[in-house]
Order: structure tokens, then sequence, then C-alpha cells
């Protein structure tokens, strides 16, 4: 497991009716404040503030097919060559990450190959890459830098 240590939060948060709004940065939108976009949004702010990913590289709930099934990935960070580099499954604070969550973003790469895979629930964080070699995922100490 890897230990995040996030920025401060720093969000524009609103209310329109009965729904709390949180202003994502990287979008340049409002969008509704749930448990995940919580953990989505703090995660972006550590890549960017923390670990200077540039925001420009940063792709963010983009929708794949998973052959007949419309699926949404969380983020996904591109290398200079605007390659998928990083793909990264936010999940809420309470849903542990699992062999389930593991297979989810597997599963997502097969469709976006990317170089590390990440799955965070803001507590616990993960990181993995595939070993041709090995023919294996083998989780990393940190967040590689960019």
């Amino acid at each position: 497991m890897i230990t995040i240590n996030f920025p401060p939060p720093d969000f524009r948060i609103s209310r329109e009716q009965d729904k709390e709004l949180i202003f994502d940065r990287y979008r340049k939108k409002f969008v509704r404040l749930t448990p995940e976009e919580w953990v989505r949004q703090n995660f972006l702010n550590y890549l960017v503030k923390s670990m200077g990913y540039p925001a420009s590289l940063i792709g963010i709930e983009r929708e794949i097919m998973l052959g007949e099934l419309k699926k949404r990935f969380d983020i996904v960070v591109y290398n200079r060559n605007m390659e998928p580099w990083m793909l990264i499954e936010c999940k809420e604070m309470n849903v542990p990450i699992s062999q389930q969550t593991l297979e989810q973003v597997v599963r997502y790469n097969m469709v976006i190959p990317a170089t590390y895979l990440v799955m965070t629930n803001g507590t616990h964080t993960f990181c993995c890459t595939y070993q041709t070699a090995s023919r294996q995922w083998v989780f990393l100490e940190a967040i590689p830098a960019f």
C-alpha cells in the first residue's frame, strides 16, 4: 500500500436544490459531489500539485467500450506523446480496494493499455505495472514520478 499525503482541500463547493456540487478545475465545470468524486478530486490535486503531473495530460471520466458494454474510467494520465501512461480507478472511501477492483482496472487496461494501474479509495492506494518477463502484475511502493 502507498501512503498519500493529499494537499489541503481548496475546492469550490456549491449547492443546487438538494445536490452538492464541486467545481472540477480540470474539466472546468461543476459536477455532483459524491463520495467517489471527493476521492477523485483529491487524487487529481495530489497528482498535479504534489507530484507535478501536467494537468493538460490528464483525462477524466471518459467513456470506453468493453465489448458491448459502455464503461467510464476515472482518470488516465498520458505521456508527452499522448499515449496512455497511467490508468487510475477511484472508489469511495468506504469501498475496499480488492481483487475485484484490480480485475476492473485490468479490463479497462485491455482497451486503454497503460504502463501503470492505480487503485485508490483515498485511504488505501495501490499502483502496479505488468512485467512481461514474469507475466504478472507487480505492485510498487510509490506512485511513479512523471
